[in-house]
């Protein structure tokens, strides 16, 4: 994959985040604001929630996780733009991962602002921040089925937990479809569906400003998570790459993403999204020329990452996993991969199984 990026729109926003810092809060003109709200992760640092001008107070696309550094950070911002957290009339969540659903619920209480997802996030709450022990056994019963060790598949089924905590669920008032108009005046939002990394990721795109709010779907520099996982449609990764071709067709001039700067430059992302797939797929085919007959657990631990895997912590190594499942899916799909029904699943190039078969 090339290392080319796209073309910040904002020197301040990409300094802040070149330099590990919180940008400030600012006015991006026509009624915008950006509301940097910290998340103490290292590879992300914070989320840009937006908020919108009405004319009755404020519509926010996402909302931050529920901390009181986080909550600090957003009445702040919004009473930097003139606006108190009385004033927001409207919560858009892109998708309910904790660093953009975390605080919705405590939104909707101060404010009386409605709350709005898709319908296919919006049905994975109760199973994901209310029925955990379920949600914990069926990441093991996976994790063991892709050939990972059992203590390590005990510890990594619950890596993600901690985040619970910041999440306080607020059930959807308005449940939002793809291609929907979301009426708020001023606005022309559209919903975009644009399921991978979740399955009910939404993007808001106006048309007339010739923006889109990209939420995690499209980043300028990191790629979003796409992981087979007990809450994931049959197939995320073709999911992604179908809406990836979705969005890059629209007339965007700007684009809002949820982390790091606004950028411009979409379809040259997008490609660039797309090449570095394709490159992901063929190594990991390629991984298993070399290893025919291997699971996912030890092809993972094969491929090329940003930094040693012995280096990973366990909610890295789930994802990482999680990632190499969603690709392999997307090989046998197309083709290029079969996998055996046992436990743990094995997996082959189809002429290599021909040839083990035979023997």
């Amino acid at each position: 994959m090339s290392d080319d990026v796209p073309d910040p729109l904002d020197r301040v926003q990409w300094e802040a985040w070149s330099r590990k810092l919180l940008p400030p809060v600012q006015g991006l003109g026509g009624g915008l604001w950006s509301i940097p709200v910290p998340l103490p992760l290292e590879a992300l640092r914070y989320v840009l929630v937006y908020a919108l001008e009405l004319d009755d107070g404020v519509a926010l696309v996402d909302a931050g996780w529920d901390t009181e550094e986080a909550w600090r950070a957003l009445t702040g911002g919004l009473a930097a733009a003139g606006f108190g957290i009385g004033d927001v009339r409207a919560v858009l969540v892109t998708h309910i991962h904790p660093d953009h659903y975390g605080l919705a619920h405590r939104i909707r209480e101060e404010s009386g602002a409605w709350v709005g997802l898709h319908p296919a996030d919006a049905a994975l709450l109760a199973v994901r921040y209310d029925d955990v022990d379920s949600l914990i056994e069926d990441n093991r019963v996976l994790l063991e089925r892709i050939g990972t060790p059992e203590e390590q598949a005990r510890e990594l089924a619950s890596a993600s937990m901690a985040m619970r905590r910041f999440v306080s669920v607020a059930k959807p008032d308005r449940l939002i479809e793809d291609g929907q108009r979301l009426g708020l005046p001023g606005w022309n939002l559209r919903a975009v569906w644009t399921p991978g990394h979740s399955p009910g990721h939404l993007c808001f795109a106006d048309e007339d400003r010739r923006m889109l709010f990209s939420g995690d779907h499209v980043l300028p520099r990191i790629t979003p998570n796409i992981s087979m996982h007990p809450q994931q449609r049959s197939n995320p990764l073709q999911d992604f790459i179908d809406s990836l071709r979705k969005v890059g067709a629209l007339d965007v001039h700007e684009v809002l993403p949820a982390h790091e700067y606004r950028f411009a430059g979409l379809s040259g992302r997008v490609a660039h999204l797309l090449a570095h797939h394709e490159e992901r797929l063929d190594e990991i085919e390629k991984a298993l020329r070399e290893r025919p007959g291997a699971g996912c657990w030890e092809i993972s631990s094969r491929l090329t990452w940003s930094r040693p895997w012995s280096s990973f912590d366990t909610h890295s190594k789930r994802a990482a996993t999680g990632e190499t499942l969603a690709h392999m899916v997307l090989l046998e799909q197309r083709g290029r991969l079969v996998r055996s029904g046992g436990r743990p699943e094995r997996w082959w190039p189809p002429a290599l199984l021909e040839t083990d078969e035979g023997t």
